[in-house]
């Protein structure tokens, strides 16, 4: 599914397996990134889907993660064994990763184990930022849903793109979720102004308003 020409949806539901959430991938010249890897029972569909976008799989360089949990990261292991990519994820999260921690990473929500595996580049906080193609993309701390919940922020067709994955929550326990720390998060993305919305379970939402709309209904959390 085309979101700009730069940026496409090639995992998620229908597309590759039903428990995955959003599989997103960035092509900025000759350089691709994927956000997020879904649970990695569907990698061959997810590559076909990638090379419909015209992108050699092995050529990906990057894959970005948005937080810990295995909807998310349960595909990164054989990715990165398959592909040989580079694996970004916020350092809060990525003990959890490193380790196979099921119960953090919601891998036994699943009735599955996380395969560990290395994050290759540990974000320290909002304001890092990574290169492709020549093209700035913007990682930004947004904890709550998990310790190491980031987003991503870049332009694409004179468009502000955001890859927020989770907007929704849930919140949780086991997943070490903060109530104060997603408010704020959530009104730090507001305060984004995004022009496209890539969220991770509820799809792609176009025009500043409808992106705010979106991220506003979740803060009335703060309420309960």
């Amino acid at each position: 599914m085309e979101i700009t020409s730069e940026i496409s949806q090639v995992g998620g539901g229908h597309l590759t397996s039903s428990e995955d959430a959003a599989i997103y991938l960035i092509k900025f010249g000759q350089e691709s990134a994927l956000v997020d890897a879904g649970c990695g029972r569907a990698t061959e569909r997810l590559f076909a889907n990638i090379r419909k976008c015209g992108v050699d799989p092995q050529r990906i360089k990057y894959l970005l993660i948005t937080h810990c949990h295995y909807d998310h990261t349960g595909g990164a292991a054989e990715l990165k064994r398959r592909i040989g990519l580079d694996i970004v994820a916020h350092k809060l999260d990525a003990p959890f990763l490193e380790s196979g921690d099921n119960r953090v990473t919601a891998a036994n929500w699943y009735e599955a184990e996380l395969k560990p595996f290395r994050v290759d580049r540990k974000l320290a906080g909002s304001g890092d930022e990574i290169m492709l193609g020549g093209r700035k993309i913007e990682a930004v701390h947004a904890p709550g849903h998990s310790p190491g919940s980031v987003v991503y922020l870049t332009e694409s067709d004179a468009l502000k793109v955001l890859f927020a994955q989770d907007v929704h929550g849930p919140l949780d326990l086991s997943f070490h979720s903060n109530l104060k720390d997603y408010n704020k998060s959530l009104k730090m993305l507001l305060e984004i102004g995004a022009d496209i919305l890539c969220e991770g379970h509820y799809g792609v939402y176009r025009g500043k308003a409808e992106v705010a709309r979106f991220i506003r209904q979740f803060i009335t959390f703060e309420k309960h």
